[in-house]
């Protein structure tokens, strides 16, 4: 049995493992083709959630994002002076602010979305392409799942709360 006791199962078997080396190996690709973005992968993470539009505040958006509301602070700052998103009034509550992409930032999501995919596509080159649309699926299934399990940063549930402390 080559060292191991029954029951155990090699490095390359273990989620832990091999989700640490896929995400290196996602963080390195990346950064490399996000370039001077403000934030890295994380700035980016944030600017493809503005452009989508589905976070109603800046607290919202930082829980959506698992992202400490201090820490959003200074990356929507690092955003803003970049030119890519705005603060504006949230007309449904003039004390809060919503975080809009500028059409600047729409622009440059759009061609760092086609070179992330890229980036994606060559570190999942070991899957064709039916494979790598279930990946995605499935990674996207247990991502969501695993979101329910942790409330307090469901953005369905930080968008109702704030919505009613709103009203």
């Amino acid at each position: 049995m080559s060292g191991q006791r029954s029951g155990e199962t090699s490095g390359e078997d273990n989620l832990g493992w091999t989700l640490g080396v896929l995400l290196r190996a996602y963080q390195s690709s990346v950064v490399t083709v996000i370039g001077d973005l403000p934030h890295g992968p994380r700035g980016y993470q944030t600017l493809a959630a503005v452009v989508a539009g589905d976070h109603p505040t800046q607290l919202a958006l930082a829980a959506h994002l698992g992202i400490d509301r201090t820490v959003m602070t200074y990356l929507v700052d690092d955003l803003v002076q970049a030119g890519l998103v705005e603060r504006r009034l949230n007309p449904a509550d003039r004390r809060q602010r919503r975080i809009v992409a500028t059409s600047e930032g729409v622009r440059a999501f759009e061609k760092l979305e086609r070179r992330v995919r890229e980036a994606e596509d060559g570190l999942l080159g070991a899957l064709d392409a039916a494979e790598r649309e279930t990946f995605r699926t499935l990674l996207r299934r247990v991502a969501c799942d695993v979101r329910d399990i942790e409330p307090a940063t469901d953005p369905c549930e930080v968008a109702e709360q704030v919505l009613a402390d709103g009203a």
